[in-house]
């Protein structure tokens, strides 16, 4: 939960500040998109907002003025095909691009402001890392252990590089700013923010720069808000380390199980340990997502078929909103009890939901989902 929600904080912004008549000018050339469609997005916290585009002649010339942000720096976006120039406005500066196509996201120039051109060396950087992940990771000889070691060698020297020139010498800057929404992308699993926030060494970049922002721009939401995530997410990040250090030294062991005790909907504490003598489905859910009432039929199903040989499922719901647990779980037959908190799934080590185990009658522990390759056949087994 906590990845998804620092990806949407990393793809936008806070809406820019009312019309007072002032304007910011983004003008230039592109040269070699004659015909083509040059479109000026306003990064927003609401997404990418279009504000403006122009439909380039030979000489490739564009001029888009905008009202001026209020409050606080912006962050924008001119776009043509697949190339991007990320800029940053602070007031009501005339920025200068002269870019060639077909590679105008590396092929550019800018004047007229100084965050504009740390930004566009700090996109460089950023693609050049980028081709180093991907070559890391197609490097077949570099497998498991060694590729995740390389991966953080990488990620390490250009974050220190970084932290160095664009975070720590200017943090109230635009370009400290976006250099700590960078994102990096991988072959094989989801894409990730360059800073992590559980890092102690990137906590302490997002923390100066949060810190910083909500002093220089008390009036911009956009300060605001990126100073509560991180304060919200650092301290998350403090107490669920505290928790699974609690958790492994006590060791809270029932029959192989590590025991649960959670309310159910009608507020009575419900255990796991309780159930020994059926056969157990233990569930992680997260009822606020798409695909959850497609797996909940599929779980009904599963429970009409085998619970009179002594089926039964534990399901842990990890949703936020108890009012929407409370409405999803009202008729399921099952036993639901309830976990904002997610300290349920620190105890068994779950990295994403859903997720679930299969429990013997003698309450041991046999399998997690990934170990099952057929459901029906492991449970008639058990059963």
């Amino acid at each position: 939960m906590t990845k998804k929600i620092l990806l949407a904080l990393c793809a936008a912004a806070v809406l820019t500040g009312c019309d007072n008549g002032e304007k910011f000018t983004i003008e230039g050339t592109v040269s070699g998109a004659e015909d083509s469609v040059l479109y000026l997005y306003n990064r927003s916290m609401n997404g990418i907002v279009l504000l403006d585009s122009v439909q380039l002649d030979a000489d490739g010339a564009f001029r888009f003025r905008q009202p001026a942000p209020q409050g606080g720096p912006e962050l924008y976006v001119l776009s043509l095909y697949d190339q991007i120039v990320n800029l940053a406005i602070d007031s009501t500066e005339t920025v200068t691009i002269q870019a060639q196509m077909p590679r105008m996201g590396e092929n550019y120039s800018v004047s007229g402001s100084e965050a504009c051109e740390q930004i566009r060396q700090l996109s460089l950087m950023h693609s050049r890392l980028q081709q180093q992940v991907f070559s890391i990771e197609e490097n077949t000889s570099l497998m498991g252990q060694p590729m995740v070691d390389s991966l953080r060698t990488v990620l390490r020297q250009y974050k220190d590089s970084v932290s160095r020139r664009y975070i720590y010498s200017e943090p109230q800057s635009p370009q400290a700013y976006f250099a700590m929404l960078q994102m990096v992308y991988h072959k094989y699993w989801e894409p990730s923010l360059v800073f992590e926030m559980d890092d102690s060494l990137d906590g302490r970049a997002y923390r100066a720069v949060a810190t910083c922002w909500k002093e220089y721009y008390p009036e911009s939401e956009r300060a605001q808000q990126f100073y509560n995530m991180v304060e919200r997410q650092i301290n998350n990040s403090r107490i669920a380390a505290a928790r699974q250090q609690r958790f492994e030294q006590e060791q809270i062991v029932v029959s192989d199980i590590i025991d649960l005790s959670l309310p159910d909907i009608d507020g009575h504490e419900r255990t796991l340990s309780e159930l020994k003598g059926q056969v157990v489905l233990l569930d992680f859910h997260l009822f606020s997502t798409d695909e959850s009432s497609a797996r909940i039929l599929k779980l009904r199903e599963l429970y009409n078929r085998y619970h009179d040989r002594g089926l039964e499922i534990y399901q842990v719901g990890i949703d936020q909103d108890e009012h929407l647990w409370k409405q999803a779980v009202e008729q399921l037959p099952w036993v639901s009890v309830y976990d904002p908190s997610g300290t349920s799934c620190l105890r068994y080590n779950v990295q994403a939901v859903p997720e679930f185990f299969l429990i013997d009658r003698n309450s041991a522990l046999q399998k997690r989902s990934s170990q099952i390759e057929d459901l029906d056949a492991e449970l008639n087994r058990l059963l």
